[in-house]
Formats: C-alpha cells, structure tokens, sequence
C-alpha cells in the first residue's frame, strides 16, 4: 500500500531563528540580553531572568562573546561589575557617560580645553550668558561632536565649583548693558583675569587635537600649520 503525499504546507516547520546554531540557553540568555536594548544588563540579573545556573549562563556568555552576538560594556555607575549588550546596539549615555567618558573614563582633557576656551572667551568678552558661551563653541567647531547646550551648562558650574568663574545675574548696567536684566550670567572670579583659569599643559591646549579640519591639513596644503591662525595663537602663549 503507498503513502499518500503529504501536503507541503502541512508539514511541521521549525521555528525561524535570528540567531541559528545557538542551544536553548544561549538563546534565552540573547532573548534577555536584547530586550534591555541600549541598556543592557548584568550578569546577575541575567542569571535571575533567565533561571540558568551560573555555570550555563558563563559558558553561554563566552560563547556568545565569540560569535559577536552580544559585547562586554563599561557601566559608569558600576565598573565593577560586567555589563552586557546586544552586539547591534550603541550604549546609552546611562551607561557610556555620553561624550564626557572614553571607555568608561571620564575624559578630562577633553573637559579641561572646553574649560579653557570658555575662560579664554570669558577674558575677552568679561561677561557672558550659556548661550553666548554655547555659541562661541558651535561657531568655532572647537570639538568633533555636537555639543550640546547642557553640556556648556555642565562645564561652567564645574568652573564655578573651582573658582574660576562667578555666576551673577545681569544689572542691564555697564557691562551687562547688552543682557537682559536678571540673565544669569558668568564671568571670570578674579578682578584682573589674570593667571587665573583651569590649569593645562602645552600639549593639552594645542588647537589641533580639537580641529575638524585636522585630516586635512598637510605641511604644503591650503590647510598648514603656517597658515592656521589658531596654531600660530598657541604658539605665542607662554607656558
């Protein structure tokens, strides 16, 4: 007697897999490491997610880890303890820090030329609000990233914490005859201005290292050392 042909599309089909070659485990670890998305997660809330033992769930991590699957992140709250992430996604702010971190480290050179140039600014102009001060830094394209407006925010009132700056409120009087009255305002906290400021080496301050034209300057090119107005400034400063 012959078997009757099965139709096609009654056959059992096996679930469809993002990931395929992955045991149980793994996937239930990568189920639960990308639905915290850009937040990511720790190991011991994995463990508690997904009820593995910790001997399943750091075996499944490593073999993950080597098919790129999911990344091990720095977690600014907590260092100490490994954090994990889809391998698709970028790390929050939460987690990363934003622009102000490198892999997990505060980045305070970064911040200390952003200091500098917003005392060099202030020196000039005596007095300022957040937006002069976050205008100045867009127009000169002082960083490689957008910077935001809460983020100058961040570097005066740390400027003001060391006191190097003063936060006041604008008379409309005299200096401040250009600001609204009652703007909150900053200026340098010495009378003079002078030898006053964030302190920073040579190599610190050099314009080049926050240049967005820097991959296109060239000894002989239009864009030189010769020419750059900036790099010609730094030359001059006394250290």
């Amino acid at each position: 007697m012959s078997r009757r042909p099965v139709n096609p599309s009654l056959k059992r089909k096996r679930p469809e897999t993002d990931s395929p070659g992955l045991v149980d485990a793994e996937r239930a670890i990568l189920d639960s490491i990308k639905g915290k998305k850009d937040l990511g997660i720790w190991a011991r809330d994995i463990k508690q997610e997904t009820k593995l033992t910790d001997h399943v769930v750091n075996k499944s991590l490593k073999s993950l880890l080597a098919k790129k699957l999911i990344k091990e992140v720095v977690n600014i709250q907590n260092k100490g303890k490994k954090h994990y992430m889809a391998f698709e996604f970028e790390p929050s702010k939460e987690i990363s820090g934003g622009e102000w971190y490198v892999d997990g480290n505060l980045d305070k050179e970064l911040i200390n030329v952003l200091k500098q140039l917003c005392f060099r600014y202030l020196r000039t102009q005596k007095v300022a609000t957040l937006d002069g001060v976050y205008n100045e830094l867009k127009k000169n394209r002082v960083v490689t990233f957008d910077i935001s407006n809460q983020q100058v925010s961040e570097i005066l009132n740390s400027m003001v914490l060391d006191n190097d700056l003063i936060e006041v409120k604008s008379t409309g009087l005299g200096d401040y005859h250009s600001i609204p009255i009652g703007t909150v305002c900053y200026r340098i906290a010495s009378a003079a201005g002078v030898a006053k400021g964030p302190k920073m080496g040579a190599f610190a301050s050099i314009p080049c290292g926050a240049c967005p034209r820097i991959s296109l300057c060239t000894p002989d090119g239009v864009i030189s050392p010769g020419t750059c107005v900036y790099y010609t400034k730094w030359l001059s400063i006394d250290f």
